[in-house]
């Protein structure tokens, strides 16, 4: 997200907890054709905060959880008055509302960008999802367009709307995705013995379920086409078939609604129970070519060491 944004000549000041990334980002930065002369990179949560005008904004990407907690605790401590804090990772809408209290109680601004794209949309363009207070989407408006793809970000409505709308469109994408990987075991298992490379290959082009997920399945099957680099335990947002993800999240806000969502609740089972599935079963084919998917959109990790 970063490259793009300097490509796109915005001016970043970033810091990551481990210092890795930074590094690799520094690295990449400095092979850019144009941009790379708009990043700062700081080694402190201190230096970052220096290093920006205020009224700050400051762009978080963390992981659903604790590590968002333990950042905004150090933030409101050092932040100012109106200064701006977006969470651009899927957190539970719940927490973001009980974030946002905390934070408006200091005077500091916060915002919900739910963000979809996986690594190929960071890089290229991502599709944000917005929720806050619309003066502060129209003030980051610039980089919003800047990190999206043409008119793939929206303002949604108040705080915690964009991620409750990411949180569905990620309990959609657990379903199609399911839908997708269960018609490529019968495919496989039927009489006719088919070329699932060719097979996508057509699905992809033109057909009604033309789309990124079908597309991301037929790359995998070009590159390992049993699939045997793939493990069958599909995992979540976390460890495999344990964390709680925006799939459990979904059934559970559709429960508290009183809507029936058994699409989206059977694929949920189904990642839950996957690590139950016999690797070379026709269950255990179904649910690699789910985890195929989420390897491809967001190198999650599925592949057997």
């Amino acid at each position: 997200m970063v490259l793009h944004l300097l490509e796109k000549g915005i001016e970043v000041v970033v810091w990551n907890r481990s210092p890795e990334p930074k590094e690799q980002l520094k690295q990449e930065a400095g092979q850019l054709k144009s941009g790379s002369e708009n990043l700062t990179a700081t080694s402190s949560l201190d230096e970052l905060i220096g290093s920006l005008e205020s009224p700050r904004v400051i762009w978080l990407m963390v992981t659903a959880g604790p590590a968002i907690d333990e950042l905004l605790t150090q933030l409101a401590e050092k932040l100012d008055k109106d200064d701006l804090v977006i969470d651009g990772g899927n957190s539970l809408y719940k927490e973001t509302l009980r974030r946002n209290e905390i934070l408006s109680a200091k005077g500091i601004h916060f915002m919900d960008a739910g963000t979809s794209g996986g690594i190929e949309g960071a890089r290229g363009g991502a599709c944000i999802m917005v929720g806050g207070l619309r003066e502060d989407f129209e003030k980051i408006e610039p980089v919003l367009k800047a990190a999206a793809i043409p008119e793939a970000y929206a303002y949604l409505g108040p705080i915690g709307a964009g991620h409750f709308a990411k949180t569905i469109h990620n309990g959609i994408e657990y379903g199609m995705m399911e839908a997708i990987g269960e018609g490529a075991a019968i495919l496989k298992y039927s009489p006719f013995k088919y070329d699932l490379r060719e097979v996508f290959r057509i699905y992809n082009t033109g057909s009604i379920i033309e789309s990124r997920l079908v597309n991301w399945t037929l790359a995998e099957l070009k590159e390992d086409p049993t699939l045997s680099n793939i493990s069958s335990v599909i995992g979540s947002a976390g460890t495999a078939g344990k964390a709680k993800g925006e799939g459990h999240w979904t059934v559970e806000l559709a429960k508290e609604m009183g809507i029936d969502v058994p699409v989206i609740e059977d694929s949920v089972k189904v990642r839950e129970n996957s690590e139950n599935d016999p690797e070379n079963s026709p269950n255990g084919f179904r649910n690699k070519v789910v985890a195929a998917m989420r390897w491809q959109f967001g190198q999650h990790p599925v592949k057997k060491q």
